[in-house]
């Protein structure tokens, strides 16, 4: 009987190996088959050309059960789907959903256990998930190892950051796959509030690689939800990446119930860098949105008590009666961020260090931290709200947790609702430090499952919330579009402490951003920090690349960073940060290579306002700029935001020219960029 079963499954697999699946302009085709032993392997191409090798697929689950072999095939089904859908927020103000898919369904020879594999073909990626249906015979399981892999076809260019369970704030290094081994732990060495680096070479996603040929890959994750995060194991010398989930402390990678799924694995490929950028397969993967009023989700253009106490100059989140230091969370400091807001067309302003907590605020050792309920006294809660109010000013709570998550929740529903009582309706949550529960990471199933409960629990309070130290995302702003903006990655507040390198914001959008929108907090005018006091630091762009940035990194959620007095230097620059949008009707990827240049231009939602961010890496460098996307047979003025003739992020990095031009739809300017500078053009209609 066990020689029939073989011989059923060889007959079957040799017909697996002619089961494809063609993207809808069959440029990819991807390959599904079973090996003689029952294993689960895919392959893809593009073009005609191999992607992924023959690649394993499944999982172990405890305590010592191999879900990767010993199946046959029980069915598959093929299916197209090309629909529109709307996003609340976004960079298109429609997507298109076009895809090809297979679903097979797996049956376990010796166990009985069933798996289902789906896998979603785009013009621009591939998606698959695991699936696993309820059963009779397996009713939950924890997960020692998921085996899914990627051969690759070679020694790619990798933009890569390190393994890491509690922190994705590295920089991005640069360079091929077999050099990673010999690098990674330099890398590590970055200082950061945690750090939980794996035993072995390993990568995060969001990963690029380009290969020899010029073709780009980028791998993710979409619908994180209810599993740990996903790393990249790196076997240097094979070229071969393996999944590699974000255990807990006790070494336990996810509790699963049958019933539920894995998230989608995603590739993303093209042979041309702009493509990276503009897809949206990973929202495509992503659940429709489940707020059924979504009207009160508004894009918000802030300023902010924040960066003040970076740069040296004597503020603190803390109050403490009796000190030195200034706590800049007072009542009449943040009254002159209202004015200023107000005075300039801003939508709200971030208040951080206002709530009782901040003076003992230690990581992991102390479990309760901060009230989220209760100002410091010199914060006047319900003057301000009056004040504001009375601007046509919102104030934007900060909950800095320390990362003991245990106490925010249980704090959680008193905190929004003290937000609405007091008029608040979004929140910036933050996680620094060391993880309380004990025995969880920031990356680890248990703190995906609270990051997705806070953004479910914050919209049945119609509250948007922008999360900081978090998982990265993965396109869940689709499904929560109140999950308005993540951090999740290296951002401005790093140019006050180890720097930013000029090529940084020419890498997130191909990689971190490509999961969802980043709250980057650009707009410095002022680089030079020593003029504060002792810090030694200096900003890594010129002037005019800050306003670039608020094109080319995407987010509803844009701060202008600096200090007040800095703007009010700088007027004329200042300008454009007080007309860009942060929400857009139709992006247009105008020129791109990862790690050295990028233009885009974006339309505004609703509006015939068009706005260009070109910028490049520490090379001078001429933009060519397109206006093509511009509708025909009408005339336009554009203003541009240009570097100086002398502008140099190092030596002069504030020399900036402003001018107007006219332009049409056949228009094409050649600009030149500082090193690591950029330009930045607001268009509008001729009346």
């Amino acid at each position: 009987m066990k020689h029939l079963m073989l011989l059923s499954l060889v007959i079957l697999t040799g017909l697996l190996r002619a089961q494809t699946l063609s993207s809808p302009n069959g440029n990819l085709q991807l390959t599904f088959s079973l090996t003689e032993e029952g294993e689960p392997m895919y392959s893809l191409q593009y073009k005609g050309k191999m992607v992924i090798a023959d690649s394993k697929m499944g999982f172990t689950i405890m305590p010592a059960t191999n879900l990767n072999a010993g199946f046959e095939l029980k069915g598959s089904y093929k299916m197209e789907k090309d629909s529109v859908w709307q996003p609340v927020l976004g960079e298109y103000s429609q997507i298109r959903d076009h895809h090809n898919e297979l679903l097979v369904k797996l049956q376990q020879w010796n166990t009985d256990y069933v798996l289902h594999i789906r896998f979603r073909l785009f013009d621009d990626g591939l998606g698959f998930r695991y699936e696993f249906p309820e059963q009779p015979h397996l009713r939950h399981f924890a997960i020692g190892n998921e085996h899914t892999a990627f051969k690759l076809m070679g020694n790619h260019k990798a933009f890569w950051l390190p393994a890491d369970y509690d922190t994705n704030e590295f920089p991005t290094t640069i360079s091929t796959l077999e050099a990673i081994p010999s690098l990674i732990d330099k890398v590590r060495e970055e200082p950061l509030a945690a750090k939980s680096p794996t035993e072995n070479v390993a990568v995060q996603t969001p990963l690029l690689l380009k290969t020899d040929d010029g073709l780009y890959l980028h791998f993710h994750e979409a619908a994180l939800v209810d599993f740990p995060a996903l790393m990249l194991n790196l076997n240097a010398q094979e070229h071969l990446l393996t999944a590699h989930l974000v255990p807990d402390k006790n070494g336990v990678r996810g509790y699963i119930q049958t019933g539920g799924m894995s998230p989608w694995r995603t590739i993303i490929v093209s042979d041309d860098a702009r493509d990276i950028i503009a897809s949206n397969l990973i929202l495509n993967l992503n659940e429709p949105c489940k707020i059924e009023d979504t009207s009160w989700i508004k894009p918000i253009k802030y300023v902010g008590v924040w960066w003040e106490y970076f740069i040296g100059g004597g503020s603190t989140w803390a109050y403490k009666e009796n000190s030195h230091h200034y706590h800049a969370a007072n009542t009449q400091h943040v009254m002159k961020y209202i004015d200023f807001a107000a005075t300039h067309g801003f939508d709200a302003v971030l208040v951080e260090g206002w709530n009782k907590g901040w003076e003992d605020n230690v990581a992991y050792y102390k479990e309760h931290i901060y009230s989220f309920t209760e100002p410091y006294p010199d914060f006047d809660v319900a003057q301000l709200r009056d004040y504001a109010a009375s601007k046509g000013i919102k104030l934007i709570m900060h909950h800095e947790t320390t990362s003991s998550v245990v106490d925010y929740e249980r704090q959680l529903h008193q905190a929004f609702d003290f937000m609405k009582r007091n008029g608040y309706d979004a929140v910036k949550t933050g996680y620094v430090g060391p993880i309380i529960p004990r025995s969880e990471y920031h990356d680890s199933q248990w703190m995906v499952n609270h990051y997705n409960y806070v953004a479910a629990t914050a919209a049945s309070y119609k509250i948007m919330v922008n999360s900081h130290e978090a998982v990265r995302p993965t396109g869940l702003s689709r499904t929560y579009p109140n999950w308005i903006a993540q951090e999740s990655a290296r951002g401005t507040e790093f140019e006050s402490f180890t720097g930013i390198a000029p090529n940084h914001t020419t890498i997130l959008p191909f990689t971190r951003i490509k999961g969802g929108a980043m709250d980057y907090t650009p707009g410095i005018f002022e680089g030079d920090l020593s003029l504060y006091g002792d810090n030694k630091a200096k900003l890594s762009s010129t002037l005019v690349k800050q306003l670039a940035l608020y094109v080319t990194m995407y987010s509803p959620l844009q701060m202008a960073a600096d200090l007040p007095e800095n703007y009010e230097k700088h007027l004329d620059a200042f300008q454009f940060i007080k007309d860009v949008a942060t929400d857009w009707d139709d992006t247009y990827v105008l020129e791109a290579e990862p790690g050295a240049y990028l233009t885009i231009a974006r339309k505004a939602k609703g509006k015939q306002e068009w706005y260009v961010g070109g910028i490049t890496n520490e090379k001078a460098r001429q933009a060519v700029i397109d206006f093509s996307f511009l509708p025909a047979g009408k005339n336009y003025t554009a203003t541009i935001y240009a570097d100086g003739k002398d502008a140099d992020w190092r030596t002069q990095p504030k020399s900036y020219k402003i001018s107007s031009k006219k332009i049409h739809h056949k228009t094409i300017i050649k600009q030149r960029l500082a090193p690591s500078g950029g330009v930045a053009i607001s268009i509008k209609e001729d009346k």
